[in-house]
């Protein structure tokens, strides 16, 4: 599958005269709890040639696209990318620590993280996960429910509860958000993410009590402190530095 992504990245490359800075995966295969057929989400930042930033005219900054083979994919081009990262988008936070990472060009995605860990704003990530929470909290216990939601529901509340506590841009890796929890719910989780690794992405399959009890405790927590966090400002000379580096 890899080679798949690697060729339709190029394709994409020549197709569009773009140069892709870097491409990851995103979603449930990134978190590590993905489903058989859970699609391959493909997120990638490109570059045009430096006189395409010269027009006068705003211009496409977007590139999307779904194969036959479960290849969802999208990118944006770098001008985008950084003006979203000067808001903490928790979007593209996602896509600069995800563990798994097909196309490295330069040192784009390293100076990107870090220009991220120094200028993350905790309100901004905090309410992007609390907020997005609330639809897959409503379903727990719910005939609505399915793995899918249930995983969604924990992750959600877990990486808004990780910026209440550390300050700092939530883990990807789902596995690297358990120190939040108990140790006695790590098991329970384990065995849940074996079997979500062999349902389809619709299984109703039941889940423990006790880890929708979880959910809800720490959802509760989270709605107490959410008057707690503190805005911080990015230095934008730093955004707009690495931006003229990449283009030049």
């Amino acid at each position: 599958m890899k080679d798949r992504i690697l060729n339709k990245l190029k394709q994409i490359e020549q197709e569009r005269n773009v140069e892709i800075l870097f491409a990851v995966e995103s979603g449930s295969r990134a978190w590590d709890f993905a489903s058989p057929d859970s699609d391959y989400d493909i997120r990638f930042v490109y570059k045009h040639p430096k006189d395409w930033y010269l027009n006068l005219w705003e211009q496409g900054d977007t590139i999307q696209f779904m194969t036959e083979d479960d290849l969802d994919g999208s990118g944006w081009d770098v001008r985008k990318a950084l003006r979203l990262l000067a808001k903490s988008n928790a979007s593209f936070l996602g896509w600069l620590f995800s563990p798994v990472v097909y196309i490295e060009n330069g040192t784009f995605l390293k100076e990107a993280k870090e220009l991220a860990d120094n200028n993350f704003n905790p309100v901004a990530g905090f309410y992007h996960y609390h907020s997005m929470n609330k639809g897959f909290e409503e379903t727990l216990g719910t005939n609505e429910m399915t793995l899918k939601s249930f995983f969604y529901a924990i992750r959600t509340a877990l990486c808004a509860n990780w910026i209440y506590k550390n300050g700092t841009v939530p883990t990807v890796l789902f596995k690297e958000l358990y120190p939040l929890i108990d140790s006695g719910y790590h098991k329970v989780l384990d065995d849940l993410i074996a079997l979500k690794a062999t349902q389809i992405e619709k299984s109703n399959e039941p889940v423990d009590d006790v880890l929708i009890d979880l959910v809800r405790t720490i959802v509760a927590e989270n709605n107490k402190v959410k008057n707690d966090l503190v805005n911080s400002k990015p230095n934008l000379e730093e955004f707009n530095k690495l931006f003229l580096k990449t283009i030049s």
